[in-house]
């Protein structure tokens, strides 16, 4: 297996990672009056200190750090208690090349919780917290998503974990945007998704695109084209099936439509870009633009 090769070649000089994750976060405060700013002084910091050194797999992990990024975008402070607006992205490298592919992309539009300057953060992620039970959840999807990436459904765990966090803080004062609704975007239905039978044949899939598509495009193109049509052919073969306002997908395609449409805008059959117009209508004006020929 090509990670396997990979951490043989680390391990051999003397590279031994025991991080999960490599986060960076920035803040964007302009909003805040003064004192609310003040008591975020370091904020950033706090969270990616956070993030970097707490074990979310445990002793286990034996991969590179997956890179990830937090924008917050702060939009309301009062008496200790904060809203926020956060874009969470996560990217994995791929093999044999210096590209990067990107896994997730997701704004989250309701992020409520307190913080006290300076407060000390514990890992628990087995109680509702609304601040770190935030950082948990993604935590736990990123590395989710990147193991589903190098064995089919591997990531199964982790999204359990993100499921049960999910949960917890659609039962607490916390729920909006963590209880099941029909608003664009939700926590907890993208972990249901993920987890249901359903979509457990577009997980293979998602596999299949990462490991035998992207990770051999260097040695041997059409097969690794071939995995990446063979998911959007199969999600078009459960497209009736599924609700309209499906979280996954749509935060499947946010993340993947301008890469999977530069490794389909040539092939010869065209109709694999109708079916992602069917499939992924949001991004209707990217596809279009390798059918003008």
């Amino acid at each position: 297996m090509k990670k396997i090769v990979f951490l043989f070649i680390l391990f051999s000089s003397g590279f031994i990672f025991s991080q999960e994750l490599n986060a960076k976060v920035t803040i964007n405060i302009e909003q805040l009056e003064t004192l609310a700013r003040e008591n975020l002084e370091g904020f950033a910091e706090y969270l990616e200190d956070y993030l970097n050194n707490n074990k979310f797999a445990g002793d286990d992990w034996e991969g590179e750090p997956i890179d990830c990024n937090f924008s917050i975008f702060f939009t309301s402070a009062g008496n200790n208690q904060y809203g926020a607006q956060v874009v969470v992205t996560s990217s994995r490298p791929v093999y044999n090349s210096n590209q990067k592919s990107l896994m997730l992309k997701v704004q989250d539009p309701t992020w409520k919780f307190t913080y006290e300057k300076n407060q000390t953060l514990y890992f628990s992620p087995t109680e509702f917290h609304p601040l770190l039970s935030f950082l948990d959840y993604y935590a736990y999807l990123i590395i989710g998503l990147d193991m589903d990436s190098y064995e089919p459904q591997g990531g199964t765990e982790y999204f359990k974990k993100a499921l049960d966090i999910a949960v917890l803080g659609s039962n607490s004062a916390y729920s909006k945007g963590w209880a099941f609704e029909t608003s664009t975007y939700n926590k907890r239905g993208l972990v249901a998704d993920l987890l249901r039978s359903n979509f457990q044949q577009f997980r293979i899939d998602f596999y299949d695109y990462h490991y035998n598509g992207l990770d051999v495009l260097n040695e041997n193109r059409e097969e690794a084209v071939k995995n990446i049509i063979k998911l959007v052919r199969n999600l078009d073969g459960i497209f009736d099936k599924i609700n309209r306002m499906n979280v996954l997908m749509r935060v499947f395609f946010d993340t993947k439509h301008k890469e999977i449409f530069n490794y389909v805008k040539d092939y010869p059959d065209k109709s694999v870009l109708e079916t992602l117009k069917k499939i992924d209508p949001s991004h209707t004006s990217t596809y279009d633009k390798g059918l003008e020929f």
